[in-house]
C-alpha cells in the first residue's frame, strides 16, 4: 500500500523538484479514481538528482517488477545515467520520471502546474488542461479512459491550472 502522504512530505521536506502527474495528479483535481502510485517529473539537474536520492535511500528503493535479488543502488549516480524509475521503497510504489511522453520534461511542463497544498506541503502539480493532453498522448487504455472524467471536472470548472 502507497502513503502518498509520507511520500509526498519526504520529496517536499527534501526541496526535491518535482511536478506531480499521472493518477495522483488527476486525485487531486477531484478524479475519484484510485491509484496505486505516485508519479512524479523530478528536475534533472545534478543537485535536484542528489537530493532526491538522498531522500529516497533510507526507505529501501527497489526496481518494481525486476527478479528478486538483483543488484540495484539508488544513487545520484545511477539517476544520471537514468531516466525513468519506477520503484518500490518502504513507503509504496513511486515512478521518478525524467521525462513524460506528450509533455517532456520538468522544466517543459513547468509552465503548464499549479502549485496545492498536499497533505500538509505545498508541491507543483501538473494543470488539469495539460493533464488531460498526456493521458492522451499516453495512449493507453486507463488512460483514455480517465480522460471523460478529467474533461467533466474541466468543464465544472475544477482546473486551477491558468
Amino acid at each position: 500500500m502507497t502513503d502518498f502522504k509520507a511520500l509526498l512530505q519526504l520529496l517536499a521536506q527534501n526541496a526535491v523538484e518535482f511536478i506531480l502527474v499521472g493518477g495522483a495528479a488527476a486525485t487531486a483535481h477531484g478524479s475519484a479514481r484510485l491509484t496505486r502510485d505516485v508519479d512524479v517529473v523530478y528536475r534533472r539537474t545534478s543537485e535536484n538528482i542528489a537530493r532526491l536520492a538522498g531522500c529516497l535511500s533510507s526507505h529501501n528503493p527497489q526496481l518494481r517488477g525486476a527478479p528478486p535479488g538483483l543488484p540495484f543502488c539508488l544513487d545520484a549516480a545511477t539517476v544520471a545515467r537514468g531516466l525513468n524509475f519506477t520503484l518500490t521503497t518502504d513507503l509504496g510504489a513511486l515512478d521518478l520520471l525524467g521525462e513524460i511522453t506528450g509533455g517532456g520534461t520538468y522544466d517543459d511542463l513547468l509552465p503548464h502546474s499549479i502549485t496545492l497544498s498536499l497533505f500538509g506541503v505545498s508541491a507543483r502539480c501538473l494543470g488539469l488542461k495539460r493533464l488531460i493532453e498526456v493521458k492522451r498522448a499516453a495512449g493507453r487504455p486507463r488512460d483514455l479512459e480517465a480522460v471523460a472524467e478529467l474533461e467533466a471536472l474541466l468543464e465544472e470548472g475544477q482546473d486551477r491550472s491558468t
